[in-house]
Formats: structure tokens, C-alpha cells, sequence
């Protein structure tokens, strides 16, 4: 007897198959899809903390910190600002490479991050024999992309090389203020012209992506223009902010050259009265994550700098800094004090949070998605396209199924095991 299947079998058995393989991750997407009880170490990913140490040992603090937290990311420096002496956790090339290969055996996917913009705000410094990077205004006086983008090579192969995979850099504030003290002071900004900023800031970071290196461009929404230092306290640029500074962030956006952005402790009256931007609702979701469809992690500039211990307890900067849309808190312990229970203290605020309503946990599940994703190295918007798919299986709670069979495709499916995958990794 004749056993084989004409073409329409053929599409008919795909199908099914192809229908009961989407049943069956909708089934394991709704079993997980419930409201998680976030874990210390689940909440801990949230976190990038500064540490004492040069090396690692069992016995070392960070290593416990990572044990008891599994904390997203570190932040290396070479000065200790608290105790005013060095080292810190820079000494030279093989202890950092030493240092970065412990915390790696750790935790493998932590991000190990440096300021490293060159110039004056670089902590691999040539004093410790390692390269000399010209600073941001040096490059931009240059104006010559090419040698932005040698230069930014150079430093970025360095990096891989010491283990380093995360550079808080580039600085892409527009340079409104000559007197400004901490960006046009130290040389950090590239240019009074926008577009330059963005010429510049996008050689920087390709050279960085080149040898597997992030960046993180600051600080949102621009501090070019301001008067004051941020790390001493609340600076209010209400009368001297203009909208250029938006340019930088918004095309770098949209060329796909985002892997994260730095809030700055800044305030303007004319868009929040009361809080600054790390702590505010009106920024980060209304023109970051709306106007400019970023969705990439948002990382707080440091969460103990003055801007925000002189004018909030470190409970409400927490709380409101998530709230506001931070992905990532840094922790740096380097600022006026040094303790060691501070991110310990900074995650059962947020679990308490949590359990109180005072934060909504899909707030945690997205910023834990973006994290994951960038780790992994997967798009940043297919959070996003996840959203949107988990709207059109609504419709089969609702009996509405030819919405999805209807439009089963190879794509939607992979989204789909992708969303459960994470919802597993989560519960």
C-alpha cells in the first residue's frame, strides 16, 4: 500500500507539529510566567560594587560578596578615595590580569569594569607602565576620527588583554560650559559640537566592540553644561541645559552604538522639581526607552556620590533609582566612606520593596532580562519583541488561537523558547 504524503499532508503534519511545539511553550510559559519571589542572588545582578583588594583569596571580601549576591559587575580603581592612599586594585598589568582572572573563575559572566576615558580620567595609568591614552578634548581638537579610533584600539585591546570586558567610557556630554569643573575642567568632553561628539564617541566605541569590549556612554541626559561637580553634590543645570545634549545619546541610539547608559546626578526644574535624573521618573522611560526605543541596561553613575547621599537616605535613592528605570546600580565604595555592607544593605532594600508594592516586579524581571542580555550578547530590544509576543498569546487565554496559528513562524518560535528559557532561569 502506497504510504506517502501528498503536499498538503505534508503542510498539514507541520502544522500540527509546529502547533503542538508552540503549545507546549505556551504551557511552559504560563506554568512560569507567575510573579517571582526574587532571590538575594537574583536581586544581586543588579548590582556593580568597588571592593579593597589586589588579588583574590577565599577568604578575600569580594569573593564573598559574589558568593553571597552573584552582584552583576565590579568596578576596578587604583586610588582609594576613603583612605586617601594607593593601591587600591590596581598595581600593574599582571596583577590586574591576575586579579580579573580570579573574579572570573567567580562568577564567569561579571562585569569587570574601569573608567578608562584616557586623558585625566583614566585609572590604568602610565605610571603603572600601562599605555597612554590622550583624553576625549585632545582627541576632538584633533578631529581626526582616525586617530580617535587608534587610540580608542589601543586601549581597548589593553583591556581584553588585562580581562577587563566592561570601559565606562565614552563621554558623550557636549561641552556647553568651558568652566564646568568636572567635564570641560579635566578634558573630558570632546567637543562643543554635537555632531563632532557623535563622530567621536562612534570611533570610540567600535574600536571597543572590535576587541569585545562594552562601553557606556555618559551621562544622561548630558552634564556638559553644568556648574558644579556631581560627586560633591545636587548640581541644577535648569538655566543653562539646552536639548543639543540630547543629540549624542538619542543618534548613538539609534546607530545600534548603545550597549549601556550612565545616568548623571543632575537636576533641571523645568523637567522634575524635585529629583535629579538617576532618581526620577521623568527620563529614562519617557525619552530614553520611549522617544528613543533604547532598551538597553541603564547603569546609575555612583550611588554614594554626593548628588545623592547629601539629599537622600541611601533607602530612598535605591528605591527611586529603580523605579526611575536604573537597570544597574553602582556601588562604589570609594566615595566619602567605605562599607562593606552596603550592597548587602542595597538588596534587601529592593527585596523589601518588592514584598511592600513599593516596586513592581516586572520592574525587576525587565532590568534583569536587559542584563541578561547584554551578558550574553543577544540584540537589546528582544525584550521588547517579547513583550509584544506575550500580547498576542494573551489572545489565546481568550480563545482568540488563529491569532497565533495564524501567524506561526520560525522567529516567533524562537522568541518564544527564549522567554521561557528566561522565565525558568528566573523562578
Amino acid at each position: 500500500m502506497y504510504s506517502g504524503m501528498g503536499e498538503y499532508d505534508v503542510q498539514e503534519a507541520f502544522m500540527k507539529i509546529t502547533f503542538l511545539g508552540m503549545g507546549l511553550m505556551l504551557f511552559l510559559c504560563f506554568v512560569s510566567a507567575g510573579v517571582p519571589a526574587y532571590t538575594e542572588q537574583q536581586i544581586g545582578r543588579m548590582l556593580i560594587i568597588g571592593f579593597r583588594g589586589t588579588s583574590i583569596q577565599d577568604t578575600s571580601y569580594i569573593t564573598r560578596v559574589i558568593r553571597d549576591l552573584n552582584i552583576g559587575g565590579v568596578v576596578l580603581y587604583d586610588y582609594d578615595v576613603p583612605s586617601q592612599s594607593h593601591p587600591r586594585n590596581i598595581i600593574d598589568s599582571t596583577q590586574v590580569a591576575l586579579l580579573t582572572r580570579g573574579l572570573k573563575r567567580l562568577s564567569p559572566s561579571l562585569l569587570i569594569a574601569v573608567d578608562a576615558e584616557g586623558g585625566q580620567v583614566n585609572r590604568l595609568k602610565p605610571q603603572y607602565g600601562f599605555a597612554e591614552i590622550p583624553g576625549h578634548q585632545k582627541l576632538g581638537q584633533l578631529n581626526d576620527p582616525d586617530s580617535t579610533r587608534a587610540a580608542a584600539a589601543r586601549l581597548a585591546e589593553q583591556l581584553s588583554g588585562l580581562g577587563i570586558n566592561t570601559n565606562f567610557a565614552p563621554v558623550v556630554d557636549v561641552n556647553r560650559n568651558p568652566d564646568n569643573p568636572i567635564i570641560a575642567g579635566k578634558g573630558r568632553s570632546f567637543s562643543d559640537n554635537p555632531d563632532t561628539v557623535v563622530q567621536h564617541a562612534g570611533a570610540f566605541i567600535r574600536a571597543h566592540r572590535r576587541h569585545g569590549i562594552l562601553t557606556a556612554l555618559k551621562h544622561f541626559p548630558g552634564h556638559g553644561s553644568s556648574a558644579g561637580d556631581t560627586h560633591i553634590g545636587l548640581v541644577d543645570v535648569t538655566d543653562t541645559y539646552s536639548r543639543i545634549e540630547l543629540q549624542p545619546f538619542r543618534e548613538l541610539v539609534q546607530a545600534g552604538l548603545a550597549d549601556m547608559i550612565m545616568t548623571a546626578h543632575i537636576m533641571n526644574r523645568d523637567i522634575d522639581p524635585v529629583y535629579p535624573v538617576t532618581v526620577s521618573r521623568h527620563y529614562i522611560q519617557p525619552l530614553l526607552r520611549e522617544q528613543y526605543g533604547f532598551n538597553g541596561v541603564v547603569v546609575s553613575d555612583d550611588m554614594q556620590m554626593g548628588a545623592m547621599t547629601g539629599h537622600f537616605t541611601f533607602k530612598e535613592s535605591v528605591i527611586r533609582a529603580v523605579n526611575a528605570g536604573c537597570d544597574m546600580l553602582i556601588i562604589s565604595n570609594n566615595a566619602g566612606t567605605y562599607n562593606e555592607q552596603a550592597p548587602y544593605t542595597a538588596v534587601q532594600i529592593i527585596k523589601h520593596a518588592l514584598n511592600t508594592g513599593k516596586i513592581a516586579p516586572e520592574q525587576i524581571k525587565e532590568s534583569l532580562f536587559r542584563i541578561h542580555k547584554l551578558k550574553t550578547g543577544l540584540p537589546p530590544d528582544t525584550y521588547l519583541k517579547m513583550q509584544r509576543f506575550r500580547k498576542a498569546l494573551n489572545h489565546v487565554r481568550t480563545g482568540a488561537q488563529e491569532t497565533i496559528v495564524s501567524g506561526v513562524n520560525v522567529h516567533a518560535l524562537h522568541l518564544t523558547i527564549e522567554l521561557c528559557i528566561f522565565n525558568f532561569h528566573m523562578t
